[in-house]
């Protein structure tokens, strides 16, 4: 990682327009070679209804929590604008 910073700094200053492209084929190749490696687990494979759930659990408190702290944020902005315009 660090590695790849600093080829990056090296390289701040030139146009890659083609780097974007380049990073969505790597991504995509390495989600195909996780895909694969998880696909020749036994355990990973017999445990996928249980990891299944478990996984839904996590997304939906992780969901619930982003939109609780939006939420709170949302009123604390609202708030803080109020009493802006009640000071003009």
């Amino acid at each position: 990682m660090f590695s790849g910073i600093g080829v990056g700094w090296l390289f701040r200053r030139k146009k890659l327009p083609m780097l974007s492209q380049v990073i969505t084929v790597l991504i995509w190749v390495l989600l195909f070679c996780l895909g694969v490696e998880v696909g020749m687990n036994p355990q990973v494979i017999g445990r996928l209804g249980d990891l299944g759930i478990e996984a839904t659990v996590l997304c939906l408190a992780g969901l619930a929590g982003s939109i609780a702290l939006a939420w709170a944020l949302w009123l604390v902005v609202q708030r803080k604008r109020k009493e802006a315009n009640h000071e003009r």
